[in-house]
């Protein structure tokens, strides 16, 4: 089972087997605007979902704090676009 944590002190949300990391969101945090820059899943965990887990988790850790995301992440763009469920996060809306 994978599973999915924020990592406040890397500023990223985190996916791991075990305890082998497998994939991460990282953002880059100024005050109560997070730039989401990066989204990666080891290849051998693909199609399972795990990076809409990410985004998702960082998404949810931006709520709790009252921040914002600039999705420059060309994945986290593309889901933030998607899905209405991200407006309420998205510093471009």
């Amino acid at each position: 089972m994978i599973e999915v944590v924020y990592e406040e002190k890397n500023r990223r949300s985190a996916a791991y087997d075990g305890e082998k990391l497998v994939g991460e969101c990282d953002c880059e945090e100024n005050g109560n605007v997070w730039t989401a820059y990066h989204t990666e899943v080891d290849p051998a965990y693909g199609g399972q979902g795990i990076a809409g887990r990410l985004v998702a988790c960082v998404a949810g850790a931006a709520r709790e704090r009252g921040a914002k995301i600039v999705p420059q992440c060309s994945y986290v763009r593309r889901l933030f676009e998607k899905n209405a469920e991200y407006a309420d996060v998205n510093a471009e809306k």
